[in-house]
């Protein structure tokens, strides 16, 4: 029944050490040999989400940026792309410098941060990215940005996400990755818009379609697909709207997913 499945990466296809297990590796592939096409879903930039998907032998658009970027692995062929508007991108720059919150700016697949600082450096080893010194970013502002992301406490980005959506939620999807990752795309820069233009891509309807993630970000994919799953260790809210709630990604919540619902 099931011909498409989309997986976020961080909490969800990697377990806490940052592993696609051998279980999860096994299934998987055994979904691939059936004809079902895996696709990875995340927030992670197309350089970092690459070096995942060509551990695992997939060769199919994968979805980086949160939805923004949709990018072939064999071409590098860019199929779906959605950038921050060029005001909103200027508002955010502001509202962060006057207030000493930590931003960064994702532009040409490449990372940018003002200054150097503990965040980005524990951003960059979890990611395996390097990143660039810019304290110029007008200069980065005026370029297309697929994404924006300001890196602080859980309870203080909570405060700047209710301050902000008043002000830029008509402009951009605002969403949290991690409790201490607020990121900020287009509108249509999300998990949802991406898996629709995916099943399409692939030839099938959302109806035929798999989606598992732990984090709010993955709110709008869980939605649009025919099986929204939740993993064990997601957010209740995401726990309380999807469809099933599979293991964690410590106990191979994906590879349970597969077998059940594919290999059974």
């Amino acid at each position: 029944m099931y011909k498409l499945i989309a997986i976020d990466v961080d909490d969800t296809l990697l377990n806490d050490e940052l592993e696609v297990t051998p279980a999860t590796r096994d299934a998987l592939a055994a979904a691939l040999e059936r004809g079902v096409t895996v696709t990875l879903a995340t927030g992670r930039m197309f350089a970092s989400a690459r070096q995942v998907a060509e551990g695992l032998a997939l060769n199919v658009p994968i979805i980086t940026y949160q939805g923004s970027l949709v990018k072939t692995l064999l071409d590098g062929q860019v199929l779906y792309e959605r950038y921050v508007p060029a005001d909103a991108a200027a508002e955010l720059d502001r509202y962060c410098t006057d207030r000493g919150l930590h931003l960064q700016l994702y532009v040409d697949d490449r990372l940018y941060v003002r200054e150097d600082n503990d965040k980005v450096e524990a951003y960059a080893r979890q990611s395996n990215i390097p990143y660039i010194v810019e304290p110029d970013f007008a200069s980065l502002l005026s370029r297309p940005l697929l994404k924006m992301l300001v890196i602080d406490e859980p309870e203080r980005l909570d405060e700047v996400a209710a301050e902000l959506r008043p002000r830029l939620g008509g402009r951009m999807h605002i969403t949290k990755s991690k409790p201490h990752y607020l990121e900020f795309m287009h509108k249509e820069g999300t998990k949802g818009h991406a898996l629709r233009f995916m099943a399409g891509h692939v030839g099938c309807s959302l109806e035929e379609t798999i989606a598992l993630g732990d984090a709010w970000n993955d709110r709008e994919m869980l939605m649009e697909a025919g099986l929204g799953v939740a993993m064990a260790n997601a957010q209740p809210a995401l726990k309380e709207l999807a469809d099933y709630v599979t293991k964690s990604n410590n106990e191979d919540g994906v590879a349970h997913v597969v077998e059940k619902f594919i290999l059974s």
